[in-house]
């Protein structure tokens, strides 16, 4: 099998703009890139053009766009296919960070390509890009263990223990950051999965 590898230009943080949803599981995906702005010593601006709130780091001479959609979830495709254009990007170079209900809290995973397994985010950006194999970072939030109150608990928050796992999930996938710069898909799949 040949290794997994990727020129990773864009990061998608997924969530919904406004103080109501800051610290609600569907968030999950803005509070990664935010983390790793602030790594990188970066703060976001809102960008017009792509209805979002954009910075860009720069990793190897190369840059790196970050990228959280304001349009609500369910349109975040808008901003993910606009800015795709815009630079030019192939599905291949873009990360995707969502919250994911089929992983407990303090599991986070890479994976690339796949359906969007009822999540309105990365439907409207399959919809938008017109191909599926972009890659996704899974942040896990746990399931609330009944389908009809997914919405309820996606808009809520994590308890304390859920977010403490959450977010020691999201330093260990920064540590991983290096590699999926690298390119080396693989590696990083590796060291975060064990």
């Amino acid at each position: 099998m040949p290794a997994l590898t990727a020129d990773i230009r864009l990061i998608v943080g997924l969530g919904n703009p406004g103080a109501d949803y800051v610290n609600t599981r569907h968030n999950a995906g803005f509070w990664f890139v935010d983390l790793l702005a602030q790594q990188f010593s970066q703060s976001f601006r809102f960008e017009k053009r792509f209805n979002a709130e954009e910075t860009k780091i720069r990793n190897n001479g190369e840059d790196v766009y970050l990228l959280k959609p304001q349009t609500f979830m369910n349109r975040s495709g808008q901003s993910v296919g606009a800015m795709a254009r815009y630079y030019k990007l192939k599905p291949g170079q873009i990360l995707v960070v969502h919250d994911e209900l089929d992983l407990e809290p303090g599991d986070n995973r890479l994976k690339q390509g796949g359906g969007h397994g009822g999540h309105n985010g990365l439907r409207d950006i399959i919809a938008h890009l017109g191909e599926r194999d972009f890659f996704r970072l899974r942040v896990g939030i746990g399931h609330p263990g009944d389908r009809n109150q997914v919405v309820n608990y996606v808009l809520h928050k994590p308890s304390v223990a859920e977010l403490d796992a959450i977010k020691s999930a999201n330093q260990r996938t920064l540590e991983v950051m290096p590699l999926v710069f690298e390119g080396r898909i693989d590696k990083a799949m590796q060291a975060l999965h064990t």
